[in-house]
């Protein structure tokens, strides 16, 4: 029922649906966060931004309060949102051992040398990343497989349903999952307790990937402007089939639901759920005008 998490019984009271969400109101609290994900139809026009960035703006939080103006120490006293946390590392842990894979692999279709080794470089640094948080992960006494078990099933078939046909696809693929990614981590990141926030801000460090692939597509689709129609399609899959994983993840984890709607820390309520998917969506968009794609 809504009414089970703080942020659905908010909602319940004013008797109103926040954006994106049904006025079912019975429904599972997981499935109204589900709803808010869904790219909205008033998504930015590609034509309005002023320059590109590599990730959604967070809300301002110069001044963190609650559970974010804690430590881990203090802050995970609360044996709800240690859960959420270790959710949340586990599901970021798996995703960076992901990206150094799915790396590696594009390394392959590579067409020159210096390409090959710029990726290397970049899956190493994605390594490093898992490293901090498989460490971090045990520093709290969490087995780190158990932890990231959950989530490579989802992750798994993200990657297995979008596999890239060549090297153009593998760049636009890597940009667009890690930025939508990156973008998500961020905004829950500014809700988290100091020393979570600090990893998990670390640990989103750009590897370079983002110029690199707006440098290499722009200059393909200069070379040969049809190549811009079929990769935006391309991009629009991923966007839709990152969206539709990330929804089965948070309807599933009920950490991550409460987390999200203000069950722990200062979590969002569902129609500021709406709002950062909105920002995410609008991020999205200008990075495909960045390379010349429409979203």
């Amino acid at each position: 029922m809504l009414g089970d998490f703080p942020g659905c019984r908010t909602a319940e009271r004013a008797g109103r649906a926040p954006y994106g969400v049904d006025q079912a109101l019975t429904a599972r609290c997981g499935r109204a966060i589900v709803r808010s994900m869904e790219t909205p139809d008033n998504a930015a026009d590609p034509t309005d931004h002023a320059e590109h960035t590599d990730h959604a703006e967070p809300a301002d939080t110069t001044e963190h309060t609650g559970i974010a103006a804690q430590d881990w120490a203090t802050a995970s006293a609360q044996p709800q949102y240690r859960a959420a946390v270790v959710d949340l590392l586990g599901a970021l842990a798996y995703g960076e051992l992901a990206a150094f894979e799915r790396l590696a692999e594009d390394a392959k279709l590579a067409p020159t040398l210096g390409d090959k080794a710029e990726l290397a470089t970049m899956a190493t640094a994605e390594f490093h990343h898992f490293e901090r948080l498989r460490d971090r992960l045990a520093a709290i006494d969490v087995d780190p497989t158990a932890a990231m078990e959950p989530f490579a099933q989802a992750l798994d078939d993200f990657h297995r349903q979008t596999a890239p046909s060549d090297w153009l696809e593998g760049l636009v693929k890597a940009y667009v999952g890690d930025s939508i990614a990156s973008d998500f981590y961020r905004e829950v990141a500014a809700r988290l307790d100091s020393d979570t926030r600090a990893l998990v801000m670390a640990v989103l460090d750009d590897t370079g990937h983002g110029h690199f692939a707006v440098e290499k597509v722009t200059a393909a689709i200069e070379a040969d402007p049809r190549v811009g129609g079929r990769l935006a399609l391309w991009a629009r899959r991923l966007m839709g089939e990152a969206l539709s994983q990330a929804q089965r993840v948070v309807a599933e984890r009920d950490a991550l639901s409460t987390m999200l709607v203000g069950g722990v820390a200062d979590g969002f309520d569902l129609a500021a759920v709406g709002e950062m998917f909105t920002r995410i969506t609008k991020a999205h968009t200008q990075r495909m005008a960045a390379l010349g794609l429409a979203a």
